[in-house]
């Protein structure tokens, strides 16, 4: 009798199960393991999914690539560990968890206990576990699922913690002094007000962020003070396409050398005539359409306001130089800086203007743009900040995206109509509304359509702001040279997206916003006194609770030590500082990339368990390693996500690279070539393929009609 089972007729599904059973049965993939103890290893990293979210056939794509090379390196006599792991945490679950309960963050701690509120996000983060599970069983995929590791459990956090206190007391040279990797600052950076939180560079350069969109576009007059340069009345013109920041306008800037002009003409909405100053270079531009030249034919006295050509002539010419200085009126007084208002409002230089677009002449809002808030710093120029009921100075745009109060009529409009509820937005949007303003008081030159890229949240697709924060940071500037050094060596596959799209990243690397400003997440192991003269980093639990005794025994406290390392329980937590003061928990939770970044260690509980599978291998040691992967595969699109917070956090904390080898797979579309979509009709679902085809049928179709980092048509035909 034949060792091997005949079949009548092939029926691929069926034979997948006879297989699926006998290798369950016979416990074939924990003897691939058991079987090749010390032998050497084969290091893969599993990139963690979320399990509330249903699984796609991209995903069979990227496991079928991992799965081929883990089998490969398996059959070759090495022991390749496979742990599996669930990413648990962040703002997918969070805005899911919202949708479900019928609020919003602002509800959160009022309408919904935080503690009810977290409960609720951690039984919906596993929602799918059960159909993941099952892909992964009925695709014949080889991944340890019975010990994963688990992003939000007291283990993992831990790791985590230890991650972010060895980064804390890791002192670099910043300007010739010694700081730290991780700081506190205030600065303008990327906020999501349908989300409530800022985000850091990498999560706004993921795929589909920056989308083109047709906004209003104004070019502002400023209608300049008494000066020495020009004449009474003259305006300088300045193109913005976010009008709903020139209510925060406290300074225009030129370029030193620019050579800009004064010129004669006429208001288009109102007929006025006026002089206005712009950059020689852009006068052809910004007088295109309805103006002309002014000629003997064709005078500006002859001007009749409704005739179809409005008369322009260039009657005076200075460089930029000249300008800086000069005071002008404010452009819309709803309220004034709270701080040293009689320094705003006037002409300062930076090196960032140019001619390419726009006037020459740039509106500076210190308040919205990380640009403007820099050179007004070093103008001395004071950004647009108000006093709250809390005594606080915050700009004129709330954190939901609303104007404030002193915007009279605006006040409580959103600034952006995506931000209201379906059905809910004005016909007009507050930029189209301030331009009707300006135009009706002579202060708008020109209001058209202008169609840009502009950057939107990864998880609510709504448009960004630019606003201040008080944030902590990673100084991953401090280290990008390392970083750049050491991405040369590893093995791209394709070798350009490591060389161009990943080192380019890496050129242009900016300090990594840690902050999250949510409820769900690993909080922020920092604590600080009340006058922020004292902080602590805390890097594990003993240390937590050597804290907390200390804090018990100095300040008479009974504070136990907490089951649940996540919000609130953490948050009541205060330990004491050196000098005997109260310290509070900073209340951010950190980036969730920061927790996939960190499984190479945590998955391991590093380094508080299996200390040596880790430093074994960085100290040359023999033995059993699981650092750094010999292999990793995702799509394209964790390139500046994953494989980028993996990178980052190998190179700050080890000086290592984590990876030694990555494939960056492709897109699945459709057999047209377009992205798949459910509201499209055109997504491909993958357990009809698989039922249908069989998972050895449809891994061979993804391995070989495509490269695996080219795109794949798919097609069933």
């Amino acid at each position: 009798m034949s060792k091997y089972q005949e079949f009548k007729k092939l029926d691929l599904p069926q034979i997948d199960q006879q297989m699926l059973d006998f290798w369950k049965e016979n416990e074939v993939f924990e003897k691939s393991m058991t079987e090749r103890e010390g032998c050497p290893s084969f290091v893969f990293f599993e990139g963690p999914p979320s399990a509330n979210g249903k699984p796609g056939i991209h995903h069979v794509l990227a496991r079928s690539i991992k799965d081929t090379f883990c089998r490969f390196q398996t059959m070759k006599g090495k022991l390749v560990r496979r742990k599996a792991g669930w990413d648990t945490h962040g703002l997918p679950i969070e805005l899911a968890v919202e949708k479900k309960l019928g609020i919003t963050k602002e509800d959160i701690g009022k309408k919904i206990s935080v503690d009810a509120y977290n409960k609720e996000c951690k039984e919906t983060v596993m929602m799918y576990k059960d159909m993941w599970d099952n892909l992964t069983l009925k695709m014949g995929y080889w991944v340890d699922m019975s010990d994963p590791y688990i992003t939000y459990e007291n283990n993992y956090i831990e790791s985590v913690w230890w991650l972010l206190q060895k980064l804390y007391k890791t002192k670099v040279d910043v300007n010739g002094e010694k700081k730290s990797l991780i700081y506190k600052g205030y600065t303008i950076q990327p906020y999501s007000p349908a989300a409530g939180t800022g985000l850091s560079t990498h999560e706004l350069n993921q795929p589909g962020c920056y989308q083109d969109v047709s906004d209003t576009t104004v070019v502002a007059q400023f209608k300049a003070k008494s000066n020495n340069v020009l004449p009474e009345g003259a305006f300088f013109i300045a193109w913005t396409t976010t009008p709903w920041t020139l209510p925060s306008n406290t300074a225009l800037c030129v370029g030193l050398k620019i050579t800009y002009v004064l010129v004669e003409t006429f208001n288009q909405y109102t007929g006025d005539k006026m002089q206005v100053v712009l950059a020689k270079d852009l006068v052809g531009k910004q007088f295109s359409g309805k103006y002309g030249v002014a000629t003997e034919a064709f005078k500006l006295t002859d001007y009749t306001f409704g005739d179809k050509k409005i008369p322009y002539t260039v009657v005076q010419e200075f460089i930029g130089a000249d300008l800086v200085g000069i005071e002008y009126e404010q452009l819309l007084p709803y309220a004034l800086p709270h701080d040293n208002p009689e320094k705003a409002f006037r002409v300062i230089s930076g090196n960032f203007v140019t001619t390419a677009d726009g006037t020459g002449i740039v509106h500076i809002a210190p308040t919205f743009g990380a640009d403007d808030a820099k050179v007004a710093k070093e103008a001395d120029i004071p950004p647009m900040l108000v006093m709250n009921e809390e005594e606080d100075l915050v700009p004129l745009v709330d954190l939901q995206g609303k104007f404030r109060p002193e915007m009279g009529k605006f006040a409580g409009l959103y600034v952006k109509n995506e931000y209201y509820k379906e059905g809910e937005a004005p016909e007009r949007s507050v930029d189209v509304e301030l331009a009707i303003k300006l135009k009706t008081e002579n202060k708008a030159f020109k209001v058209e359509k202008y169609k840009h890229s502009y950057p939107h949240c990864w998880r609510t697709d709504k448009p960004i702001l630019y606003y201040p924060l008080d944030s902590w940071f990673v100084r991953a500037t401090a280290k990008k040279e390392r970083m750049s050094e050491l991405n040369k060596t590893i093995n791209w596959k394709p070798k350009a997206t490591g060389e161009k799209r990943f080192g380019g990243w890496l050129d242009g690397l900016q300090d990594w916003n840690l902050s999250r400003s949510r409820y769900w997440g690993i909080p922020l192991p920092i604590w600080r006194t009340e006058d922020g003269t004292e902080e602590v980093c805390i890097g594990s639990l003993e240390e937590l609770k050597a804290g907390i005794d200390a804090a018990n025994a100095q300040l008479g406290l009974t504070q136990e030590m907490p089951k649940d390392l996540h919000r609130p329980y953490i948050d009541n937590v205060f330990l004491v500082s050196s000098k005997g003061e109260k310290m509070i928990r900073e209340t951010d939770l950190i980036d969730v990339w920061f927790d996939s970044g960190s499984m190479p260690y945590a998955q391991w509980h590093y380094p508080f368990e299996n200390k040596e599978l880790i430093d074994n291998a960085l100290q040359g040691k023999p033995g059993e390693v699981s650092y750094p992967a010999d292999f990793i595969a995702e799509g394209v699109d964790q390139t500046r996500g994953w494989f980028y917070t993996l990178h980052a956090i190998a190179t700050m904390c080890f000086d290592s690279v984590a990876y030694k080898n990555v494939v960056s797979n492709g897109l699945v579309l459709d057999k047209k070539g377009q992205k798949m979509s459910k509201s499209k009709g055109n997504a491909v679902e993958p357990f009809e393929t698989l039922n249908k085809y069989g998972a050895d049928a449809t891994r061979w179709y993804m391995l070989t009609n495509a490269q695996p980092w080219d795109n794949l048509k798919f097609d069933e035909l």
